[in-house]
């Protein structure tokens, strides 16, 4: 645990380095970056052991000489360390030409050292090994991550982006703390390990209340929509992270209590996949209808987090069931989609933000032609596009197939676990096409085609901080897609924490995963082997350009090119009335018709339900309550003086 405090003391150094040097801007960025890269790249190595050999390590200190912070690293906290670990340092590098304002070198130390503070409190919320040191550094966690989103606080946006997060982030972490008193009621005791002794009907409230908190963080629908608005508006070096590795400190929080209570029935199961399907389905088809590169990048975590619940509450109905191959499998699939999502969510953040401060555009239908002029980030975010559709032979296909594997095992079994089960594997299919039909629309209006606006013909590659992460990125999505033996093994034994899990025989795991490799290989071989024909044949061939055939059309414009609406609205429309489609279209009235108008806006019913059913109402209230708050400060007092003896009636 010396090395794992020692890491965090480095990272913490670099925070504190960046505020003293902000002054000398260049230097000030590169002693940051070799510092937090130093401390991560030593967190990784205080993980290895605990994750290898299941070695359990502790350490604590008293905190204002009357709580205990305790801390503990196992395998399942080890395994969530390694995206903090290895995914934060490239974000802090990526950042050295992508926040080169000079002129904001204050606002850019203070920037790295609240993400010194976020990446310090991810990593002590993985090893709180108590309510007390839980609490404290989640909310650490969650206002480092508030001060971040608001980095572009002089933006009306970011700032009603910033507000909406702060209140998602406390009032989930209200239910949390909720489910840890109630649990503390009936234990006496802070220590987490204590939870197993709760009554079997209490556990149930605790873990349901615990479910809301953390799936607020988490961004399961419908608690997300503090997504599409804190990741548009933060810088996409922070929505890398925050996307990446933050929201899964909420499924650490689900695994961890689940482990804790030691509970096997039924209904935890149901109830996980259930919202995982609901978050995998809705999060990937309101990112088919949004057009802002970053807000659709939010929706799909979503739906990664739709599927990361949907291989965990298999894995739930699999220990109730006491199909250990089923559950086995279902959390091996969660918890490598963690990792996975990690590392390709991170990259489409980086290359989205490389367009963003190459184009100064977000709106997709306002790019086009991207390929040519951008070709290492349109190259990479194509890897990450097909990684993050489930495609073979990139690492998203490894996870998900997991969680397949272990989802057709469950067809055994009878009642209504066969039945969720059935949508379980229904829901994965849907998911992965629908991702597919959204990643060839980004990819085809935003990197193929020809530029729709000047800006977009402008753009040139960026920096070498930034394209070397996302080369890094996306070479690992191709590592674990065709070499996932070591990765998949890693998930299985951040497993081990979970006691009333029986792991599956290392040998049967080995002989699935090796199939899986082989067939991923060969894949890649066959690919490989056929571009190398098609070179052969097209050497020093001559390859002539020219226009293709217009139909008689002869005048052709980049406005005649599909668009993003064009292309998904017809998917979208397949899924009313669980998303609301707003069209304005001016129409032709006459036999000249001037200039026609048409558009489309997919709103989220979640947020629309909230502001309609919830907001709007207290709004209302409180503007016919405005009245009390007049100015007159005899009447505040006499307002005191009510309220106290009101009190004393109580007492």
């Amino acid at each position: 645990m010396d090395t794992f405090v020692f890491s965090l003391t480095v990272l913490l150094a670099g925070g504190l380095f960046a505020l003293l040097a902000f002054r000398q801007f260049s230097l000030m960025k590169a002693g940051y970056i070799a510092l937090t890269v130093s401390g991560s790249l030593i967190g990784l190595y205080a993980i290895k052991v605990p994750l290898v050999d299941g070695t359990l390590v502790t350490f604590s200190i008293t905190w204002l000489h009357l709580f205990t912070l305790s801390f503990r690293l196992d395998s399942l906290s080890a395994f969530f360390l390694i995206p903090i670990f290895a995914v934060c340092p490239l974000a802090v590098f990526y950042s050295f030409h992508y926040m080169d304002n000079a002129a904001q070198r204050g606002r850019v130390a203070v920037n790295y050292f609240f993400l010194t503070l976020l990446i310090i409190s991810m990593a002590l919320v993985a090893t709180a090994d108590n309510v007390i040191s839980f609490a404290l550094v989640w909310e650490l966690m969650s206002l480092s991550s508030f001060f971040l989103v608001m980095h572009d606080y002089q933006k009306k946006t970011t700032r009603r982006a910033g507000y909406i997060y702060f209140i998602f982030s406390h009032v989930g972490a209200m239910f949390i703390f909720a489910a840890f008193a109630l649990a503390y009621s009936y234990t006496g005791t802070f220590d987490f390990l204590s939870f197993a002794d709760i009554p079997g009907n209490i556990k149930i409230i605790v873990f349901f209340l615990a479910l809301v908190g953390f799936g607020s963080k988490a961004g399961i629908f419908p608690l997300h929509m503090w997504l599409p608005h804190a990741h548009p508006a933060a810088p996409s070096n922070i929505s890398a992270i925050m996307s990446g590795v933050m929201i899964k400190m909420g499924i650490y929080g689900i695994f961890r209590l689940y482990a804790n209570l030691g509970v096997t029935d039924l209904i935890f199961g149901e109830a996980v996949l259930t919202l995982g399907i609901i978050s995998g389905i809705l999060g990937v088809v309101y990112a088919l209808g949004k057009h802002d590169l970053k807000k659709l990048l939010a929706y799909h975590s979503v739906e990664n987090i739709g599927i990361i619940l949907i291989g965990t509450g298999i894995g739930m109905i699999g220990i109730a069931s006491e199909n250990m191959v089923m559950a086995s499998f279902g959390f091996a699939g969660g918890l490598l989609h963690v990792l996975n999502h990690s590392i390709f969510k991170s990259l489409l953040f980086f290359g989205a933000g490389a367009v963003l401060q190459k184009t100064g555009v977000r709106h997709i239908d306002q790019l086009g032609g991207l390929m040519k002029r951008m070709p290492t980030t349109g190259k990479t975010f194509l890897i990450g596009s097909v990684s993050i559709s489930g495609l073979p032979p990139f690492n998203g296909f490894v996870s998900e197939f997991l969680i397949y594997y272990g989802a057709f095992h469950g067809l055994t079994l009878g009642g209504s676990s066969f039945i969720f089960t059935m949508l379980a594997i229904l829901s994965l299919a849907i998911i992965g096409g629908l991702a597919a039909a959204c990643f060839s629309k980004v990819v085809g209006v935003v990197f193929l085609g020809e530029p729709r606006t000047e800006k977009a013909a402008g753009a040139f590659e960026p920096g070498f901080t930034m394209t070397l992460p996302m080369i890094l990125l996306a070479a690992t999505c191709v590592v674990i897609g065709v070499f996932p033996e070591p990765f998949v093994l890693a998930a299985f034994q951040g497993l081990k924490s979970i006691k009333t899990l029986h792991l599956v025989d290392v040998n049967e795991v080995a002989m699935i995963v090796g199939n899986l490799a082989f067939a991923a290989r060969l894949f890649l071989g066959v690919f490989v082997f056929s571009v190398l024909i098609r070179k052969f044949f097209y050497f020093k061939k001559e390859i002539t350009e020219g226009a293709t055939w217009g139909c008689g059309f002869t005048q052709p414009t980049t406005k005649m090119q599909y668009t993003g609406t064009s292309y998904a609205i017809s998917i979208v429309d397949f899924f009313r009335p669980f998303v609301h489609i707003r069209t304005n279209y001016s129409g032709i009235s006459r036999i000249f018709p001037g200039r026609t108008t048409y558009n489309t806006r997919v709103d989220d019913i979640a947020e629309t339900a909230l502001m309609d059913r919830i907001v709007s109402p207290v709004l209302y209230l409180l503007a016919k309550l405005r009245w009390i708050q007049h100015g007159h400060i005899q009447l505040y007092i006499g307002y005191i003086i009510v309220t106290i003896i009101v009190l004393l009636l109580f007492i």
